[in-house]
């Protein structure tokens, strides 16, 4: 299990630069996401909330918080289908995780912190359309950038992008296409 970072108010300032004041006040009205130590009750920031906050409100992502920002979680019941997208991700520096399954993806998103889901629709159990609503009515997720790559008919592509997927792209794809697309909106 990887270890969780986490940044006084001090440090944050710092790569804000404001007042550690400032982000008190930015985590008292609800904008910043953080956590009280007991005792004192000084502020602690996970890492990955922060670098949410940074990218919501423009601010520039120091290059030790870049690795986060390029997480993948592959959810794809074809293991040979999952392995091949991992694959092109990895090769362009990606921290890729692959889920089988609905329910497998719902635990991953809380242990690997993906920024970007690539999302079958149809899969055994929970579907693409259960891990979709599951991911837009949850205010922990609801800033994952989602691509579904599907064989489903246009018409269930053009239903995932009503329901939330940032984007859509049909099965079997391009891998130079796959990477663009990715990386197009792992910058936004």
């Amino acid at each position: 299990m990887s270890e969780v970072r986490v940044l006084t108010t001090g440090e944050a300032a710092k790569y804000c630069g404001v007042n550690f004041r400032t982000i008190i006040r930015w985590i008292e009205r609800g904008r910043l996401k953080a956590y009280k130590l007991p005792g004192r009750g000084d502020h602690r920031i996970r890492e990955d909330d922060f670098v949410v906050f940074l990218k919501e409100n423009d601010f520039p992502i120091p290059e030790e918080f870049e690795a986060q920002s390029s997480r993948v979680l592959v959810v794809e019941d074809s293991k040979e289908m999952a392995s091949a997208i991992a694959r092109v991700l990895r090769r362009e520096g990606m921290d890729v995780a692959i889920a089988h399954d609905g329910f497998s993806a719902g635990a991953m998103m809380s242990s690997h912190k993906p920024r970007m889901i690539t999302l079958d629709l149809k899969m055994p159990g929970l579907d693409g359309f259960g891990v979709l609503e599951f991911i837009r009515n949850n205010s922990e997720y609801k800033s994952i950038k989602v691509l579904v790559i599907s064989a489903e008919p246009p018409a269930a592509l053009e239903r995932a992008l009503v329901e939330g997927a940032n984007a859509v792209m049909e099965k079997p794809f391009d891998n130079i296409e796959l990477v663009e697309k990715i990386q197009e909106l792992l910058s936004n």
